[in-house]
């Protein structure tokens, strides 16, 4: 029997292992995780809803099913953890927000929950956010800072920070996350663990993402493995969704188990403009370097095609426009600052300026498609720097004002719909996590999967935990 105290460190695969063999029990799982979250959340700020009632209560039920051999489904009696964004049944989604009115019916699940529910996990909680998801980083009036479980002096990233938080360090193998600009990847890549924005429309979204079909609902993991297994639960079609694709029929955990033997992979390490840091640029570059020795067929290229980053400022503004609109001129006060002023700004666009983006768009998606044609795979490091302090939306001296401008190797295949995958890579000297970024065509997803899941088999981290507890440097 394996020590209570080692149960929140086994991945969603292992677990449904254990079930299945009756070596462990739900029960025991979930109070092992309900233990790791009291231990480190005084420290982080993870979690700003919990319900240990029914977690344990799902649990039990659980339980039973596997004693009767009839689970739901192949994530039965799995600690999952959801953004604060996403609807669940009877649990207020106030989006990080003091405007959002707690006291309300909330009688529905939002699709991926709802798949979720339908295969048997068991919720934790809910997990911070920024105001409405609104930028790189996560704090917010409602539910104040996370913090870096690798250290605390650090941000997490955002927006589904306290999501990446709780799973660098335990608290459930799996969580659900959203990407309108990175918000999956960025805190992927500052907590060191995997994180998937999916093509779009693969996971249903409802109700529609505030920021439009930037918005995307992705897993996040410790192991690319268990991040497909969440996409083979969440990634179906929901009638609720116009924009949700038709099921592919893909078995992406089947996938991440064949040989990415023979991938053609461009790399670039600054998509043609972007500062990286040279200490970031070194572990990506030896990352690279592992996938060839995995037998990918790497070719570092002049990535030539023009930056689209006012097309995705212009999108971004206007839908933090429109978040904010019905809100009287008291509510507005209080909300984040800075959601006000790119909202503020958001009310100045044009429609003629939102066509022209949508314009730029198109271009730049062609363009990128049009690489992806000769390439089975891009590379990119997934941010350009490390993380940093927490409280700030962006590092110290950074000659720019917004989150945005600090991750630039993230938002542009929202503006594609792409499958962007980050896995960590490695570590700065100061201990603080790297993130490589995959980026397939659309729809190929288990692409992404399978030479992210060859990758982490071959250089793993998983065997590094964050201290949760530890303000160094």
């Amino acid at each position: 029997m394996m020590p209570a105290d080692d149960l929140h460190r086994l991945t969603a695969l292992d677990l449904v292992r254990h079930y299945r063999a009756r070596e462990l029990s739900p029960v025991d799982v979930a109070d092992a995780v309900l233990a790791r979250l009291d231990d480190i959340d005084g420290n982080l700020n993870a979690f700003c809803h919990r319900d240990d009632e029914a977690f344990r209560a799902a649990a039990a039920g659980s339980e039973e099913r596997w004693v009767k051999g009839a689970p739901l489904g192949p994530l039965d009696g799995v600690p999952t953890s959801v953004k604060e964004v996403l609807r669940i049944r009877d649990w207020p989604t106030r989006m990080g927000s003091k405007a959002v009115d707690a006291r309300q019916p909330w009688t529905e699940d939002a699709p991926a929950v709802a798949r979720l529910r339908e295969s048997g996990a068991l919720f934790i909680g809910m997990t911070t956010t920024p105001e409405m998801g609104w930028k790189g980083v996560t704090d917010s009036p409602l539910h104040g800072q996370t913090r870096n479980p690798w250290n605390l002096r650090m941000t997490p990233g955002g927006s589904s920070g306290g999501a990446a938080a709780a799973v660098a360090c335990g608290v459930g193998p799996l969580a659900l996350g959203t990407d309108g600009g990175g918000s999956v990847r960025i805190p992927a890549s500052f907590c060191g663990i995997v994180g998937l924005k999916p093509t779009f429309g693969r996971v249903a979204a409802w109700p529609p993402g505030l920021y439009g079909t930037l918005s995307h609902v992705g897993p996040m993991a410790r192991t690319v493995s268990d991040a497909a297994l969440l996409l083979d639960v969440i990634g179906k079609p929901d009638a609720r969704d116009p924009w949700s694709l038709a099921d592919d029929g893909v078995d992406y955990l089947g996938e991440t188990q064949r040989s990415a033997t023979g991938l053609r992979v461009a790399y670039s390490r600054d998509l043609g403009h972007i500062r990286v840091t040279p200490e970031v640029a070194e572990v990506v570059d030896q990352a690279v370097l592992g996938l060839g020795d995995l037998g990918m067929e790497v070719e570092a290229i002049e990535f030539d095609v023009p930056k689209a980053e006012e097309a995705f400022r212009t999108l971004w503004y206007a839908a933090a426009a429109a978040a904010i609109r019905a809100q009287s001129r008291h509510r507005r006060r209080f909300l984040d600052y800075g959601l006000t002023k790119i909202a503020a700004e958001g009310e100045t666009i044009r429609a003629v300026d939102l066509v022209e983006a949508e314009r730029a768009r198109m271009r730049y998606s062609t363009d990128v498609g049009a690489l992806l044609e000769r390439f089975d795979l891009l590379v990119t490091p997934t941010l350009p720097i490390a993380a940093f302090e927490v409280g700030r939306e962006v590092p110290a001296d950074w000659p720019h004002e917004r989150w945005y401008t600090w991750t630039p190797f993230t938002w542009p295949f929202n503006l594609t719909g792409q499958p962007a995958l980050s896995v960590p890579c490695g570590f700065t000297e100061n201990g603080l996590p790297v993130g490589l970024q995959i980026v397939a065509r659309r729809q190929a997803d288990a692409l992404v999967l399978k030479a992210g899941a060859a990758y982490q088999e071959r250089f793993p981290t998983l065997s590094s935990w964050p201290t949760a507890g530890r303000a160094a440097g």
